[in-house]
């Protein structure tokens, strides 16, 4: 598969399988997020990696937030069973150093940006990945199970492994609808 052919057909796949990267393989995934833009040369990134024992720590956070935050059993239940949809969960941060010609939300992008090249790398290696986000992202009690603090922010959880199935061919977007010219 070409890097066109790559970008041009990126899916999510929503329920993922054993095996997942490992050895060289995944140490070209991590590497490909390192490559994210970076002004200022801050690294504003880490990668806490969960697989085995590791998916019930990070079920563990997700769902003692839940309660602390008084959600309802089935948004805990949720939180519980979340990291299972994948044998690989990458919680990705954006790690904020304070800079003054580059602010937070600079990091939080470059950061973002990692995800999308860890994704493409997992899947021109064969595997595949979702990127999850939500409220649980911005939880006083996640950022503290992480270490967070100040302007630092999970920017999503990267779900890989093998897909059980052929991905549906992405969705094509008239460019009209989203390109305007000066």
């Amino acid at each position: 598969m070409d890097a066109l052919e790559l970008l041009l057909g990126r899916r999510s796949v929503g329920k993922l399988s054993a095996p997942a990267p490992e050895g060289k393989v995944l140490e070209n995934i991590i590497r490909a997020g390192l490559r994210a833009p970076d002004h200022g040369g801050l690294t504003p990134w880490r990668f806490v990696i969960a697989q085995g024992s590791g998916l019930n720590k990070l079920a563990t956070i997700l769902s003692q937030a839940a309660i602390a935050n008084q959600s309802e059993e089935a948004v805990v239940e949720k939180m519980r069973h979340a990291p299972f949809r994948a044998p690989m969960v990458i919680t990705v941060i954006a790690k904020v150093t304070e800079h003054p010609k580059v602010p937070a939300i600079e990091q939080h992008i470059s950061a973002g940006c990692a995800v999308q090249a860890m994704q493409m790398a997992a899947v021109a290696q064969g595997f595949q990945g979702f990127w999850r986000s939500g409220n649980i992202m911005f939880d006083a009690n996640v950022h503290q199970a992480f270490g967070l603090s100040g302007e630092d922010q999970i920017v999503g959880f990267l779900y890989l492994g093998t897909p059980n199935f052929e991905p549906m061919k992405a969705l094509e977007r008239k460019l009209g609808d989203f390109v305007e010219y000066l």
